[in-house]
């Protein structure tokens, strides 16, 4: 009897414990560029892609790599740990997680907003009315 306890108490502890580093991990908060640099852990950083400047694919590394101008208006080299994400060229904001290396933001994973197809003006609105 006292060794099922002992057990179930031990997988409960587990439990807790495994519960509480996963929420740690995903708990990412949002920084900019200069905020991200600094603190040197993964963050969320939101912005737009500079289409003016190069944006590439490496197949052999499977690396995707853009610029990004974030909030405060600073442009940095972006590399995703994959393939570009679908609708990349429509989308009017993106978010990057991870974290710097070097001069470089390198993201585990990309965010895009697309324009929706729902959204129109007010003057469309009336028109319909």
């Amino acid at each position: 009897m006292k060794a099922k306890i002992i057990i179930g108490g031990i997988v409960v502890v587990i439990g807790i414990v495994l519960a509480a580093m996963n929420f740690l991990e995903s708990n990412v908060e949002y920084a900019d560029f200069s905020t991200a640099e600094k603190s040197h852990k993964k963050v969320q950083v939101k912005g737009e892609w500079v289409k003016e400047k190069s944006s590439s694919f490496d197949a052999a590394s499977v690396k995707f790599s853009f610029y990004m101008k974030d909030d405060a208006r600073r442009v940095v080299k972006v590399v995703l740990d994959g393939a570009k994400p679908n609708n990349f060229e429509l989308a009017t904001s993106v978010v990057a997680k991870g974290k710097f290396v070097n001069d470089e933001f390198h993201a585990t994973e990309i965010l895009t907003k697309c324009p929706s197809k729902y959204e129109g003006t007010s003057e469309a609105v009336k028109k319909t009315l």
